[in-house]
């Protein structure tokens, strides 16, 4: 393995590549620790410490910003308007037919969704800017700490020229982490959004380690790590489990050469959905929460029923209810994706169109509701672990009281292990082209 990556350094086309990436990833992370202007830093740092705002949408945004944006820094919205807008631009392709028209153009209509999710990047940063500003104002960001006109005040400067000019760098801040990503796919190696965002979960782990060794001692530590590393292996495992099925193409006479008469598979993953239905789970249960905390405006006397209840139940994640509820939202909301993501018809027709077939399966119709049963029943298992996963976090909060620096598990180690090993696969791809033995052999 040491080889490998040695080989990987003295082949110059491929150094390049990485130290280019490398650099890009370093510029990242030194955007979330720069201050956005009129934010006073060290009000910050004191709201920070005396607040407890890692639970519900903070927790995820604040992961993939790598920290930033609890700290209100120029990259705090992190890359999570660019995955939203993805998302969302995904989905429309269910509704809008000209969305499924580009897709199925092959480059110049991936080029023009690829334009429409910049656009839609670019609102949502800025959407989002506001939202942050606000929060900052009012003091809801860091738990009542920071309120706008206090001594602790995060933004002292109340003037309009101030708050757009923080909401633009908030909003440039986004469209920068965009292109900076779009540079590392296009320049670099890897997925460009997928490592930064992989570089902000890393970056958070030394802390959330040390936090453990802190405040629950040496043998807490070393129980954590070792359970770590045997859900990463079984992580690792399930996302790299397929099932393959096999599919003959028949051989047919193009001018004076016979193409096809060969055997190939299509292989279809225990968890087709990613992080995807985690993200949609989260976002979702925190809707309650936020609903509910403008009917109790900080006091219950006065506050409806349903909001305290939900204040109770559907805030914290050591509920049971709130545990439940979460687990049955990623299971439904990976039957959902993968549903809108894999088309068997589409799959069936191409297969038709070039004479594919599946052994002892007729082409057409019988094909595509064959590969539906075969989708139905591994989604089932892929479901139910990312929905064990998940809770991960959750559990650890209830056993030893470490939601907020537990590392290893929920979406963080689902993105760590997805990302890192379709990295490797890069590398190993681009070593093996140049006749070298890969990383992974």
């Amino acid at each position: 393995m040491l080889t490998a990556f040695g080989r990987a350094f003295r082949t110059p086309d491929l150094r390049r590549k990485l130290l280019f990436t490398l650099g890009i990833v370093a510029i990242f992370r030194l955007g979330a620790f720069i201050p956005s202007p009129g934010v006073n830093y060290e009000n910050v740092k004191a709201c920070i410490s005396s607040a407890n705002t890692e639970t519900g949408i903070y927790q995820l945004i604040n992961l993939f910003s790598g920290g930033a944006l609890l700290q209100v820094s120029i990259f705090a919205l992190g890359i999570m308007p660019y995955i939203t807008a993805s998302i969302i631009i995904q989905l429309l392709r269910v509704v809008i037919p000209r969305f499924q028209e580009l897709h199925q153009e092959g480059a110049q209509g991936q080029s023009k969704l690829t334009q429409y999710t910049r656009y839609l990047t670019i609102g949502l940063g800025l959407l989002n800017a506001t939202t942050l500003v606000s929060l900052a104002r009012s003091g809801q960001l860091l738990g009542n700490c920071g309120i706008d006109g206090s001594p602790q005040a995060i933004i002292p400067d109340s003037s309009i020229v101030t708050t757009i000019l923080l909401i633009i760098t908030l909003t440039a801040g986004t469209g920068l982490i965009m292109w900076m990503g779009e540079l590392v796919t296009e320049k670099g190696v890897g997925n460009g959004m997928s490592l930064l965002i992989f570089t902000s979960i890393i970056a958070r782990f030394p802390d959330s380690l040390r936090q453990i060794w802190i405040t629950k001692g040496p043998g807490t530590f070393f129980i954590v790590i070792v359970l770590g590393i045997v859900v990463m292996a079984l992580v690792i495992f399930v996302e790299q489990s397929q099932r393959r099925v096999p599919v003959q193409y028949a051989k047919r006479m193009v001018g004076r050469r016979t193409v096809g008469g060969t055997n190939t598979y299509i292989p279809i993953k225990v968890n087709m959905a990613g992080v995807v239905p985690v993200i949609f789970a989260s976002s979702l249960l925190y809707l309650p929460s936020l609903i509910s905390q403008f009917a109790i405006r900080g006091d219950q006397t006065n506050a409806p029923a349903w909001a305290i209840w939900i204040n109770d139940n559907l805030t914290k994640g050591d509920h049971p209810i709130y545990m439940a509820l979460y687990f049955l939202l990623i299971v439904f909301f990976t039957y959902f994706y993968v549903a809108i993501t894999f088309n068997p018809e589409e799959v069936s027709d191409n297969m038709k169109k070039y004479g594919g077939f599946i052994p002892g399966i007729r082409a057409g119709k019988p094909t595509a509701d064959y590969l539906q049963y075969v989708l139905s029943r591994i989604t089932l298992p892929g479901a139910l672990y990312l929905g064990l996963v998940a809770l991960i976090p959750l559990i650890a909060l209830v056993l030893i009281n470490a939601n907020q620096n537990f590392p290893f598990g929920g979406t963080s180690l689902l993105i760590m292990v997805g990302v890192g090993l379709e990295t490797v696969k890069q590398i190993d791809a681009q070593l093996q082209q140049r006749h070298y033995e890969g990383l992974l052999r």
